[in-house]
């Protein structure tokens, strides 16, 4: 009986129909995650391909900043006359109510332009320079504007760069010394020019180092005298025998020093009167004469006569220039050297504060502190920093550093220079410290993680061969760990080097009169004031008076910051990778 009813019941299942589930090809397609895999992938393919040509459209204009172009020379259809470098081009739509004040000859040159062209129109921004006599630095000239046919490149148009000014362009008339006249044809003038320019920057440079070197001593001397004389008249009075031998050897050193200065000051006023001997008489492209000084010329260069190796000479002068310079012609022209230095120095200090404080605090809080919710409340905290508007630690550095702490540094430790402070305002020093709060947390974190990553059985090692806690955290844990702590300071560098809003409140400036460190002891002045790369990259950009003129320097202290930010990171690369070698195991 039981026989027959199994047989029945496999009769049925073989007489039921078979369901089979039929998997579609984008079935298969989520459930190994494809889809997402691609998804992930483009988008990496897509921010690559943004900061890749980020990077590019930064060099492109930062390599050609600096590399000279042709000076052209238009006629426009007002009667005026343009000459400089074309430094822009661009298409643009006239406004019909645009073109009704315009002469008619004018108006009729834009109407055949736009009705050639669908509507639009080529203007060229030339740099005209000579602000001096026309009071702008750049001239937008529209194609339409040009007398057809009055485009030349002038040969002996000059380009004039200068101390103060900005650029000029002009023809070369005459060379003088004193009241002699030594050159007035083109040629004879460059001659001449070649041949005396080299000795009014030789003497340029010779007052330059009377005036930042010995002036500067005998200044700072004086000054020191002076607030050690203030010192004993806030000890001991002004009725005190100590004041009346204090005030004695302050004048003596004061007369000393004031004749010093008077001779130091005798000899540059000669090499002033020798510098203003020499003379060059331009006129420039609409007939007007002036005479420049020598000594007001950084360099000058016939722009149309230039051969290649000229240029690439040009090229590389401005180079170096923009390198080991000072900035002048409110940041737009020269150098960035203090700000290179300043940058440097701020990122290098800010690395010495961040992390011993990081790693201490990351030390506690994963091999010491116990779990719970205090410290649960600490990770948090410690997270949510990470968070917090960098703009908030400058408005906290400005408050407590500067105000407070340098506040009280100032009466206890600088009485005699007040009310004058000397730590009590923004300084590099209170700057490092207020982005070390800021990268903080970067430096935390990755510790935590790097010690997370030692395994186990290394430190039971350690205590089983009878080492204590320090001894195996300081022997074994942090060397192991090393490498990942570098990584953290790295990322920690990467991000305080770039900060600007922070800054703009503890320390940087537009332009500092003088570098943190100096000839001077203590060599490193903490409180002083410096320049950034990031700042003079915002105040070019953003507080510039010549925009236009500014726009290549821009570019190029971007490049300039990406470069140093990159050198500090892979010096720092180095270090971790050597460690990396020296303890193989897993890291952060």
């Amino acid at each position: 009986m039981s026989i027959g009813i199994e047989e029945s019941k496999a009769s049925a299942v073989e007489a039921s129909p078979t369901r089979r589930r039929v998997s579609r090809p984008a079935d298969l397609l989520a459930a190994r995650g494809e889809p997402l895999v691609w998804l992930s992938g483009g988008a990496l393919v897509v921010s690559l391909a943004m900061i890749g040509g980020l990077l590019l459209l930064i060099a492109y204009h930062a390599i050609l900043a600096f590399w000279p172009t042709a000076v052209i020379r238009v006629e426009l259809r007002d009667g005026s006359v343009a000459m400089g470098e074309v430094t822009r081009r661009e298409r643009f739509k006239p406004e019909e109510t645009a073109l009704t004040d315009l002469p008619e000859e004018t108006r009729a040159a834009y109407r055949e332009a736009m009705r050639s062209n669908e509507g639009w129109v080529a203007r060229r921004l030339v740099r005209t320079g000579n602000f001096e006599l026309t009071n702008e630095h750049f001239r937008w000239v529209a194609s339409p504007e040009v007398v057809p046919g009055t485009e030349t490149r002038p040969e002996w148009a000059l380009v004039l760069e200068r101390l103060a000014w900005g650029r000029f362009y002009g023809f070369p008339q005459a060379l003088l010394i004193g009241d002699r006249t030594v050159a007035q044809t083109p040629d004879k003038v460059w001659q001449e020019f070649q041949r005396n320019f080299p000795h009014v920057v030789r003497q340029r440079n010779e007052v330059k180092r009377l005036e930042k070197g010995r002036l500067g001593d005998i200044n700072h001397d004086i000054e020191e005298a002076r607030l050690r004389l203030r010192g004993v008249e806030l000890k001991y009075g002004k009725q005190s025998s100590q004041y009346e031998e204090a005030e004695k050897r302050f004048r003596q050193t004061e007369t000393r020093l004031t004749q010093e200065y008077q001779e130091v000051s005798r000899r540059i006023a000669e090499l002033r009167d020798e510098m203003a001997r020499y003379c060059l008489k331009m006129k420039t492209a609409d007939g007007v004469e002036t005479t420049l000084g020598l000594a007001d010329i950084v360099r000058a260069y016939p722009a149309n006569r230039l051969t290649l190796s000229g240029k690439l000479q040009i090229y590389l002068e401005r180079i170096w220039e923009f390198l080991s310079d000072e900035p002048r012609e409110a940041n737009s022209e020269g150098g960035v050297f203090p700000a290179i230095f300043g940058t440097v120095m701020m990122t290098l200090l800010m690395s010495v504060a961040v992390v011993p404080l990081g790693v201490l605090a990351a030390l506690y809080l994963r091999e010491y502190a116990k779990s719970g919710v205090v410290v649960s409340a600490v990770r948090i905290a410690i997270n949510n920093l990470a968070g917090v508007p960098s703009i908030v630690f400058g408005v906290f550095g400005l408050g407590f550093f500067c105000y407070i702490v340098g506040g009280g540094i100032d009466r206890w430790f600088f009485e005699a220079r007040l009310p004058n402070p000397t730590f009590g305002t923004g300084g590099i020093l209170w700057a490092s410290l207020t982005l070390a709060l800021l990268t903080l947390p970067v430096v935390i974190v990755s510790t935590e993680e790097a010690l997370a990553s030692v395994p186990n059985s290394m430190r039971e090692g350690s205590y089983a061969c009878g080492a204590g806690k320090w001894q195996t955290l300081r022997r074994v844990v942090l060397p192991q760990a090393m490498p990942g702590i570098l990584t953290g300071t790295i990322l920690a560098m990467a991000r305080g080097a770039g900060e600007v809003a922070p800054l703009m409140l503890v320390g940087a400036v537009k332009l500092a009169p003088e570098l943190p460190f100096d000839h001077r002891f203590p060599f490193f002045h903490l409180e002083r004031s410096f320049m950034h790369l990031g700042f003079h990259i915002y105040d070019l950009g953003f507080q510039s008076q010549n925009s236009e003129a500014a726009k290549p320097i821009v570019y190029a202290t971007t490049l300039l910051l990406i470069l140093v930010i990159l050198t500090l990171n892979t010096s720092a690369v180095y270090l971790r990778n050597r460690l990396r070698k020296r303890f193989v195991v897993g890291h952060f």
